[in-house]
């Protein structure tokens, strides 16, 4: 689960809001601390935005939609876009550093995930803009009827905390790529890359007013998603969250692309490659401490194979190291601030409530300072039970066996949620037809957190609304006029 990284001297910075080219502070001149999860040592201050901020930034977006980047010619601006990217990958180090003291996971996993994935995120959409099209229908000998492209135009971006670059330029680089200005919203807990990330974008050439970013609480993105001037929303992150947005953004009926939570089933059949199940379970159930929206926290296992793949599973968890990131054989970091450690740790509670087993974990770990939990599998929790329904977000699954594929399905299919499934076997017929079954947004089949961008990602459910990637992206990104030439 990790490779060999070196740590790089990197000072925390203090975050300011972007606006227009430039770092400002609040007009208030309020700030907040910025809590390293790992030491729970303040990293910096903050600013707090709030409307009026909010209100500068769609200001100078709008302004920019109708300048230079709206009328830009399109290999021009995938020139732009593409060095962004680049200048990431220039910056690799730094960023990464920033990226575990303020989220708490292994610097190995910045570097390799994070940083890496952040930069392709701008290389692929330079290349995939070039080639967008639109259609085009010849009516007889009556009418030619085509399609003509136009950004949405100000898009607010408002991103969470457990992948912060990368999930914000999953975003960031199809609205640029689209012609898009954008106000961008960070987590408030994880502000540092983000913060950077602006001042790239300007160095690799996008004129100023198109990337502006203000920092802050709730309130800063309810200020975002009610602004009349916005006509867009991307966000990721909690479906409690998505739900207010959309009343947010209702009475100006913004275009909207959520995606939200999720409580992934993790599908083994007796069949299966039981090395590579053990060995991709690992990561879908603890990476990035669980944090992420992806990970297969609900684990079914077939019954001929039930108690084989406990005594791997739990072998192989009690040997991850949970403590320092900045160590290079450290497998599991901090969870990302105190409120969330205590949900998490919550949650461990409630299975002991509902007569759950640990076979790991099930407490915090033995670290002087910072936000740690060992990483826990529990046994013997019914279908009803709210760890096994409710996202926990965090190094912690449950484990339930099954007999037959129709009782696994009605499980599986039991939730609020649709975003992800991964499904281990190797009857290909067994595969396509439950795949179908699946109400999921994505299934993966003997394997996971396998991407193409040109494929479309989301959920369905309560896991989100609309897709992302490809031309999917570009869909949400960019608004089409129908023009009818009568001939």
């Amino acid at each position: 689960m990790q490779t060999t990284e070196t740590k790089t001297e990197v000072k925390p910075i203090d975050c300011s809001h972007y606006i227009d080219g430039k770092y400002v502070p609040s007009g208030n001149g309020k700030t907040f601390e910025n809590v390293n999860p790992a030491t729970e040592e303040v990293l910096g201050t903050v600013a707090v935005g709030g409307k009026d901020e909010v209100d500068q930034a769609v200001k100078v977006a709008r302004k920019a939609l109708k300048g230079e980047w709206g009328n830009m010619p399109i290999r021009k601006r995938s020139a732009i876009i593409r060095k962004i990217g680049d200048l990431i990958l220039e910056r690799k180090p730094e960023l990464a550093t920033l990226e575990t003291l303020d989220t708490g996971k292994p610097l190995w996993l910045s570097n390799s995930v994070d940083i890496e994935r952040a930069a392709y995120n701008f290389h692929f959409f330079a290349d995939y803009m070039t080639s967008v099209g639109t259609e085009s229908y010849q009516q007889d000998d009556i009418a030619i009827h085509y399609a003509v492209r136009r950004p949405t135009g100000v898009v607010g971006l408002i991103n969470p905390w457990n992948l912060p670059l990368l999930l914000m330029t999953w975003k960031l680089a199809p609205a640029l790529a689209a012609g898009n200005t954008v106000v961008m919203k960070p987590s408030e807990v994880t502000p540092m890359t983000a913060t950077v990330l602006a001042q790239i974008c300007t160095d690799a050439g996008v004129p100023d007013g198109v990337v502006n970013m203000v920092h802050g609480f709730g309130e800063t993105g309810a200020a975002i998603t009610a602004h009349e001037e916005v006509d867009a929303i991307a966000f990721t992150g909690e479906t409690v969250t998505g739900t207010a947005i959309m009343k947010s953004a209702a009475p100006t009926l913004k275009k909207l692309s959520f995606e939200l939570g999720g409580k992934n089933p993790n599908i083994i059949f007796g069949d299966a490659n039981l090395d590579d199940v053990i060995e991709t379970t690992m990561k879908s159930s603890f990476i990035n401490q669980g944090e992420v929206c992806l990970c297969g926290s609900r684990i079914y296992v077939e019954r001929s194979i039930y108690d084989e793949f406990l005594e791997r599973f739990v072998a192989k968890t009690k040997e991850l190291k949970v403590g320092d990131p900045f160590e290079q054989d450290t497998n599991v970091g901090a969870l990302v601030s105190e409120e969330h450690y205590k949900k998490v740790l919550s949650y461990l509670d409630i299975a002991k409530e509902e007569g759950g087993t640990f076979l790991t974990g099930g407490k915090a770990a033995d670290v002087d300072k910072g936000y740690f939990v060992e990483p826990t599998i529990i046994t013997d929790l019914g279908r009803e039970s709210r760890c096994v329904r409710e996202e926990i977000f965090g190094p912690v699954v449950t484990v339930i066996p099954f007999e037959t594929e129709e009782e696994v399905m009605e499980q599986v299919n039991d939730t609020h949620y649709g975003l992800s499934a991964s499904l281990w076997t190797t009857d290909i017929k067994r595969a396509t037809r439950l795949s179908a079954e699946i109400e999921a947004g994505m299934v993966w089949v003997n394997t996971w957190f396998l991407r193409d961008l040109r494929t479309p990602f989301g959920g369905m459910k309560h896991s989100g609304i609309g897709r992302e990637g490809g031309a999917h992206s570009f869909d949400f990104y960019s608004e089409l006029t129908n023009v009818t030439v009568k001939l």
